[in-house]
């Protein structure tokens, strides 16, 4: 196995681990800001967030998988 096709995985599942992180900060400060000028929908809106965090880090690992079976 080539050191360069394992540098190659590590930098990519590295990159979709960053994007997952920045992802979900972008989608909690959003989230924190919207329930701060619509208290009463807080409910709805953490709901969403939740759902959208989770569909963020399905595909993060499901990228971090692909760097890997590129091996």
């Amino acid at each position: 196995m080539s050191e360069l096709a394992i540098l190659g995985a590590a930098i990519g599942a590295g990159l979709a681990a960053i994007g997952a992180g920045i992802g979900i900060g972008r989608i909690g400060s959003s989230a924190m800001e919207a329930i701060g000028r619509q208290p009463d929908q807080a409910g709805k809106i953490r709901t969403n967030m939740i759902i959208i965090a989770a569909l963020v880090e399905g595909v993060a690992l499901f990228a971090v998988v692909i760097c890997f079976m590129a091996l």
